[in-house]
């Protein structure tokens, strides 16, 4: 069902501009990246712009666009534009490889593709084996032989009237990070993302049109698309945009530069920005930069409590960690401000539900470990094309997270890990969460992962893989040390019984770690 609080005819594009004109504020400055300020009636004029150009190439309402282009104005414009003329677009993630857009522009169906020009060359030798697609267009550089976004945005005439969309029909589609697979289209409506805005924005983060967002996530991401487009736009605020690489230096300077309230991050970021402003050159401006927002910001995967109280204890900076996902759109479970529990995910935010069920789907009490299930207005209602997969995911109204929780008696939500992560040691459940958490605690452990191994005799054993804060650290040394300080944490049956070493984690472009590749 639409959110009672919106209309039946809605369209989520004119809603998160036009409202703004229409009050008086177009003038009020809506997005910031790099030399570029747009105003609210700017964006505006350019999103509808857009929506003349997609109408222009043939495409109806119900058309799918996919979107591969680095985070820049023009991809909020082309986003809102296509929502705007009752189109669907798709931002899909910048550092895939050829054949993996062939599968999402095969899977989607998409009849156009805008693709950054930089970008070009990795999508040109699978494009034409895409069948349905009948227009690509080059944005940002020109490409030869492809039309160019500029040049037709000069030409395009402005969708001043945005389609007659309900709040119920779908608005855009993300696709889901692939951490345990291919990825899955994951439709979403135009009444979806102002569950999100109400809930968490305005609810948990207080977020209004005097705040300045900065998210390291981005917008082809649900967590960033949130983060950078539809809570700044939704409140009337401003977005910090950056089309680079998201690392603690660049982070740093626009922080210093520009100033935002609330800073969106994720756990392996803020270890990276512990790590570099743990270096003397780098201090200063850490600190300098740590000292502007009111709010941080972590999802993407659990962060660990010795995270959070060592960046508070460097910056003064309290991190609200949640949970959510791109099935429910954004966080639907957070810590709040001034109500911060290290280690928790938080309580329920504001218009959600959730259930912690046993193996046969039956309630457990607080202080059970099960499976997390969760609703909310901005829950997805299927897969695109996986009936059967959609069935077991969303098939009674709940969305199935993966996720394995613990509720305590005050409503905080304790993460155990996913449900196929869990490792059952000498017949007992171990969390591999506990178990990173505990080794983060040594000042040597810049990251960890923990999976199941089987040992020589065919027994499941934790099996830590650790970063070390110190590349050139003695490791046989480093080891000693790291089991000496985990025997004085954990009972023998949830200590690693393998440690190996590593330059790095493997993760999703998004963030979040893929444990699968560790298994393997």
């Amino acid at each position: 069902m639409s959110s009672p609080s919106l209309p039946q005819r809605f369209n989520l594009g004119a809603y998160l501009l036009d409202r703004h004109l229409d009050e008086g504020h177009g003038e009020r400055l809506a997005v910031i990246c790099g030399d570029r300020r747009l105003c609210y009636a700017e964006l505006s004029d350019l999103a509808a712009r857009y929506g003349g150009l997609f109408r222009a190439a043939g495409l109806d309402a119900g058309d799918r666009v996919l979107l591969v282009a680095p985070d820049t104005p023009d991809l909020m414009a082309a986003f809102l534009g296509a929502i705007r003329a009752g189109i669907i677009p798709i931002p899909v993630n910048t550092m895939l490889g050829g054949e993996e857009y062939l599968h999402l522009l095969a899977d989607s169906g998409a009849k156009a593709l805008l693709v950054d020009g930089a970008l070009w060359p990795r999508l040109e030798p699978v494009a034409a084996r895409a069948k349905g697609l009948r227009e690509v267009i080059a944005c940002g550089s020109e490409v030869a032989g492809l039309p160019s976004a500029a040049a037709l945005l000069d030409r395009a005439e402005r969708l001043s009237t945005p389609a007659n969309t309900t709040a119920d029909d779908v608005a855009f589609w993300l696709y889901s990070s692939g951490t345990t697979g291919a990825p899955k289209g994951v439709p979403h409506r135009h009444a979806d993302m102002l569950a999100e805005l109400h809930g968490y924005a305005e609810g948990v983060l207080g977020l209004t049109a005097a705040d300045r967002t900065l998210s390291a996530a981005k917008l082809f991401f649900a967590y960033g698309l949130g983060n950078g487009l539809g809570f700044p736009l939704g409140v009337g605020a401003t977005t910090i945009l950056h089309s680079g690489k998201p690392t603690p230096e660049a982070l740093v300077a626009l922080l210093i530069e520009h100033r935002p309230t609330v800073f969106f991050g994720v756990p392996s970021l803020y270890a990276a920005l512990l790590q570099w402003s743990a270096q003397l050159q780098h201090e200063a401006a850490a600190r300098e930069a740590f000292c502007i927002p009111r709010q941080a910001v972590s999802a993407g995967e659990s962060l660990p409590a010795p995270l959070i109280e060592a960046f508070r204890e460097r910056f003064g900076l309290e991190i609200l960690d949640g949970i959510g996902s791109t099935e429910m759109l954004h966080i639907f479970i957070s810590n709040f401000p001034g109500r911060v529990r290290p280690g928790s995910s938080g309580q329920l935010v504001p218009g959600y539900d959730a259930r912690i069920v046993d193996e046969q789907g039956g309630d457990l009490p607080a202080g059970g470990t099960g499976h997390l299930l969760v609703r909310g207005g901005s829950m997805a209602g299927c897969y695109w094309r996986q009936p059967e997969h959609s069935e077991r995911i969303f098939g009674d109204g709940w969305c199935r997270t993966g996720d394995k929780y613990t509720r305590d008696e005050d409503g905080y939500f304790w993460h155990a890990g996913r449900s196929d992560d869990m490792l059952k040691v000498k017949g007992q459940w171990v969390s591999p969460v506990e178990v990173e958490s505990a080794l983060l605690e040594h000042p040597a452990v810049r990251e960890c992962a923990v999976v199941g191994r089987e040992d020589e005799h065919g027994l499941v054993r934790p099996h830590a893989f650790v970063v070390a804060s110190v590349e050139d650290r003695d490791k046989a040394g480093l080891e000693r040390s790291i089991r000496a300080h985990v025997e004085r944490a954990l009972p023998d049956f949830k200590r690693p019984h393998w440690i190996e070493f590593r330059p790095s984690l493997p993760r999703t472009a998004t963030g979040k770690l893929q444990r699968f590749k560790l298994r393997q």
